[in-house]
């Protein structure tokens, strides 16, 4: 007895397990639909996704190379708890997660999670359910960034932030220690500095005028007479950039130069032209809403369960 794309939905809805893992279990049940739903219960799956449903905004953010230091990766995986953050099997999984995405290049999520995992004859949403039942937290894999070429990564505070920044270099500096420094001094501007945008140019016409509009309402709140406002606002505009525009931040390492500066001093010292080419910043949890934990209602459940 075969089974039908249509069957693997169904049995996606019932059961809310991966798609790989429904395909398995009918073609294990040939086709069975009641007997496929019992084959993913008594592994344990639709267990991991009653857990794919709670809260993960704990985890980590983390950032590596590939062994020839040309293609990097940051990606930020979540869990429950911040106790997860230490454990080795999360943590293996991370990895593996990273050097998949190297290998692989999955353009999305999707496309990662249907990806075989380095190492391992298992996808990574067959990894990722089994360390979910592991475990015992909901596990998600949230987003990740892959560039290619001239990089260097960072990783702050055991995961709390990745950064992961590409160069682009005239001549090959790459493996020049002046440059190393340089690259490594960049990706720990953008964790510390957290910029928006790499330049002027890549701010969003829509942010740009949105700011202009904040700004002038803010000047003619203030009194001015709006033959001035537009001078204080485009003074205020280039405030903006200063903070949220990594090539126009203050160095973090010499409040005397701007991220420019010291790109042109680089550049200078190693008679070659640096280019900052672009930049991801993940911080743990970042936007996602995070579990309240009241321990003695915790308790008071578990009693009255």
């Amino acid at each position: 007895m075969g089974f039908t794309a249509s069957d693997v939905k169904t049995l996606r809805e019932k059961t809310g397990c991966g798609m790989m893992d429904c395909k398995k279990a009918l073609s294990e049940a040939n086709g069975d639909m009641d007997k496929a739903v019992d084959i993913l219960r008594e592994k344990g799956l639709a267990a991991a996704n009653k857990k794919s449903g709670r809260i993960a905004a704990e985890g980590v953010a983390y950032a590596c190379t590939n062994a020839d230091g040309n293609i990097g990766v940051v990606l930020e995986v979540n869990a429950e708890t911040d106790f997860v953050a230490k454990n080795a099997d999360f943590n293996n999984l991370v990895e593996v997660c990273a050097k998949t995405i190297i290998k692989e290049k999955p353009k999305t999520l999707e496309d990662l999670m249907s990806c075989t995992a380095e190492g391992s004859s298992e996808t990574i949403e067959e990894l990722v359910r089994e360390k979910i039942l592991t475990i015992g937290e909901n596990i998600k894999i949230r987003r990740f960034k892959r560039f290619d070429g001239v990089v260097s990564t960072y990783v702050h505070a055991d995961g709390r932030i990745g950064v992961l920044v590409k160069f682009e270099v005239a001549s090959d500096v790459s493996a020049n220690e002046t440059f190393k420094i340089f690259a490594k001094d960049i990706a720990m501007q953008v964790a510390a500095a957290n910029p928006s945008y790499l330049n002027k140019e890549s701010v969003p016409a829509d942010v740009l005028e949105h700011e202009k509009k904040i700004l002038t309402e803010q000047v003619i709140n203030d009194g001015k007479p709006a033959n001035v406002a537009e001078k204080i606002v485009m003074g205020r505009i280039g405030k903006f950039y200063k903070e949220n525009c990594l090539i126009d931040q203050i160095f973090v390492k010499d409040a005397n130069l701007t991220v420019a500066q010291y790109t042109e001093q680089t550049s200078k010292k190693l008679n070659s032209t640096i280019k900052i080419a672009d930049f991801a910043r993940f911080e743990k949890g970042e936007g996602l809403e995070k579990r309240e934990d009241n321990f003695a209602d915790e308790v008071a459940n578990m009693i009255k369960q």
